[in-house]
């Protein structure tokens, strides 16, 4: 198979269609323990700290899995990676199921968390091998696979719940992953040719050496970047039903809002995934930083019903693309080689970005009484990821989208 062969092909398109299924049952754990929190926390009469500490060591453990699972890919195969991820997913939900306390329960999410890193960085970083002309559009649906998860479980999973408790949730989940994901691996058994590898190891060379920076100076800037820019996301994400409840307008309300987020940011994604295979990663990432800037700056003045529903549909749309644009920056300069370690770790920083930004503006509201100050915060961190994406803009030559390779 030539190196030619491979891209935008039958294959890759057929390949893309088993990532987005697998992403969208391997991503269930990230979202199962948001459902399931309210009956474990009655359950053993826990106050609400203790209930959300599932799923904050499901997003450490999610975090450490895009960086970890990810040189596994680099290493060995996706197909092991899922095959080993799957298998670890199941034997976590079930020992979840045996947990005598809250703290157990907190550890096994942990190993749910680690487990569930497969299904974003790990599997971005491997389908952006297999496109070339439609790479963005390719890393934005599998991107949104992450999404999809999140829209689609959590009202499968509400009548089980009530039915038949969260044990029953976690073990029916656990048979469903064993059951789609590693049948569905063994699809993805074909490897990238050694060919590919070394013509992408030219070209990531010659556009890092445009920017000026080695490797590994160019990952961490765009960890850093990520980290600025997920603070920034975190504020309306994971406040605005606290939000709404302060102002009155109760927890459905914020629910209303989330869930317009979380679809403004389905659109997102497949628009700037279009937009970056003309574009290219950066030019999109510089774009959504600065319409989610915009939008942050737009939660200040107006805290009405019907703004605040505006607002959040406009936050979704703009933010969406950010991350996935980092996968394309990831792969359109660095190493291919070491695509899944590097994508893994960047990813891995925006993630400790939304579980800081979260913390951060709880802790400010704490403060001061107000969201305001934690919308300002979220407004600074942002500019610092602005900064550094226009400092590798301003480093680079400009880029032809077809220039771009495996």
């Amino acid at each position: 198979m030539t190196s030619d062969s491979i891209h935008d092909s039958a294959y890759s398109w057929l390949r893309l269609l088993v990532t987005v299924l697998i992403a969208t049952v391997a991503n269930v754990g990230i979202w199962a323990v948001v459902v399931v929190m309210p009956a474990i926390e009655a359950e053993f009469g826990a106050d609400r700290a203790s209930a959300s500490l599932p799923y904050t060591l499901t997003m450490i453990g999610f975090a450490l899995g895009n960086l970890v699972i990810g040189r596994i890919v680099d290493r060995f195969s996706v197909t092991i990676a899922l095959i080993g991820a799957a298998l670890g997913i199941a034997l976590s939900f079930y020992l979840t199921t045996l947990a005598p306390s809250i703290l157990m329960i907190s550890a096994a999410h942990l190993l749910v968390g680690i487990c569930t890193g497969v299904g974003f960085g790990p599997l971005i970083a491997d389908i952006s091998h297999w496109f070339l002309r439609r790479r963005g559009i390719a890393v934005a649906l599998v991107a949104s696979g992450n999404y999809l998860s999140g829209a689609i479980w959590p009202t499968l999973l509400a009548d089980i719940l009530a039915e038949s408790g969260w044990r029953q949730v976690y073990v029916l989940l656990a048979v469903i992953t064993l059951a789609t994901v590693i049948p569905l691996s063994l699809l993805l058994r074909r490897r990238v040719p050694d060919e590919a590898h070394g013509i992408a190891q030219t070209a990531s060379d010659l556009r890092a050496k445009s920017a000026g920076m080695s490797p590994r100076t160019l990952t961490w800037l765009l960890g850093i970047a990520g980290i600025g820019c997920c603070v920034a996301m975190s504020m309306p994400q994971v406040h605005i039903v606290a939000y709404c409840v302060g102002l009155g307008y109760g927890p459905a309300v914020g629910a209303e809002m989330l869930s317009l987020m979380l679809l403004g940011g389905v659109v997102s994604r497949l628009v700037s995934g279009l937009a970056a295979d003309k574009l290219g990663g950066l030019r999109i990432l510089l774009i959504g930083s600065t319409l989610q800037c915009l939008a942050l700056f737009f939660y200040l003045p107006y805290d009405g019903m019907i703004s605040l529903y505006v607002i959040s549909a406009m936050f979704g749309l703009a933010q969406g693309g950010i991350v996935p644009s980092y996968a394309l920056v990831v792969r359109e300069y660095l190493p291919a080689r070491e695509a899944g370690a590097r994508v893994g770790f960047v990813v891995m920083l925006t993630i400790v970005g939304m579980a800081l930004g979260g913390w951060m503006s709880g802790w400010i509201y704490d403060l001061t009484g107000s969201y305001q100050w934690a919308f300002l915060n979220g407004i600074l961190f942002n500019g610092l990821n602005l900064a550094i994406v226009l400092l590798l803009l301003l480093r680079s030559r400009p880029r032809r989208p077809e220039m771009a390779t495996a």
